[in-house]
């Protein structure tokens, strides 16, 4: 079952809908990667894969204890370790849900590192054509899911792109104009 899956069905069976916000999908994911013994192969690698990436609150989330990423870093040969734009300390994190999940080291670093080296239009701004790798692109400071390649294509897309309607923090508020009155 995909950590997404029972996030929802978590959430519905609670009672409680599906999760709105980035940081409480990414801690459902997290929870679904610790919810079975060997760690749910599919929520760990999705988790780490996410950590890797460095997509919003994954790294945050998906932390471990010191002494778990002693354990990770130092089951991890040097070789598996080196050569990758990650942090340290998040690379043992991704090393730790990796096994955790009982997945390949060699070969998932090797796929997560060939996703980020490839490069690919990740601007959100449909008019851009620019091309570059993903950690050269920076996101929206309110939602945090759209990238864009600089100040200028954020602006474009916010007047004209219509990212300002479907950003979720101001989505998320109230129109005045629709304020039910006090009573």
């Amino acid at each position: 079952m995909a950590s997404h899956d029972l996030a929802s069905i978590v959430c519905q069976a609670l009672g409680r809908g599906v999760a709105r916000s980035k940081r409480r999908a990414m801690r459902w994911k997290r929870k679904a990667a610790e919810s079975w013994d060997n760690g749910g192969p599919d929520a760990c690698l999705k988790l780490a894969y996410s950590m890797y990436m460095d997509q919003p609150h994954a790294r945050e989330v998906g932390q471990v204890g010191e002494a778990a990423g002693v354990a990770a870093s130092a089951a991890a040969s040097a070789g598996i370790m080196e050569g990758h734009d990650v942090p340290t300390d998040v690379l043992t994190d991704v090393v730790y849900w990796l096994q955790k999940g009982r997945h390949n080291l060699l070969h998932a670093l090797k796929e997560f590192r060939g996703k980020v080296l490839e490069g690919g239009q990740y601007c959100h701004n449909e008019g851009c054509e620019v091309v570059g790798h993903r950690k050269d692109f920076k996101f929206c400071p309110q939602c945090k899911t759209a990238m864009y390649c600089g100040a200028a294509c954020q602006k474009q897309d916010w007047n004209a792109g219509g990212h300002k309607e479907k950003c979720g923090t101001t989505a998320a508020q109230p129109d005045p104009a629709n304020r039910m009155p006090a009573r």
